[in-house]
């Protein structure tokens, strides 16, 4: 099978599955600039997308989950929260409450 023209191969997939629009993954890209976290992305919306979840988008008939998913991102319906600080540090943790004491004061019994 032939790749289209403007299409990504996807490594490690069959062949009817193997293909994702460049133009949605470069304007997906823009978005979110760090590659690692558009594909966990990615991934777990195809996921959510598989299972039945409604598109946040309108899509054209044909269009498979990947290019659904992209065309979210793109469209900024679909963000994401960084648990790390500006500068990609762990941010400070977070304060410990200690619990209240809790006093024991059970008399002992005596034996007889």
């Amino acid at each position: 099978m032939r790749a289209k023209v403007g299409a990504t191969l996807v490594p490690g997939r069959k062949s009817e599955s193997i293909i994702m629009k460049a133009d949605l993954i470069a304007a997906a890209s823009e978005v979110i600039t760090n590659q690692q976290i558009l594909v966990n992305m990615v991934s777990r919306r195809v996921r959510q997308l598989s299972l039945g979840h409604r598109p946040l988008v309108e899509y054209a008939p044909g269009l498979r989950e990947a290019d659904i998913a992209l065309t979210e991102i793109a469209n900024g319906k679909l963000t994401f929260e960084s648990t790390f600080g500006q500068n990609g540090t762990a941010e400070a943790p977070a304060k410990v409450v200690l619990f209240p004491g809790v006093t024991a004061s059970k008399k002992a019994k005596r034996a007889a």
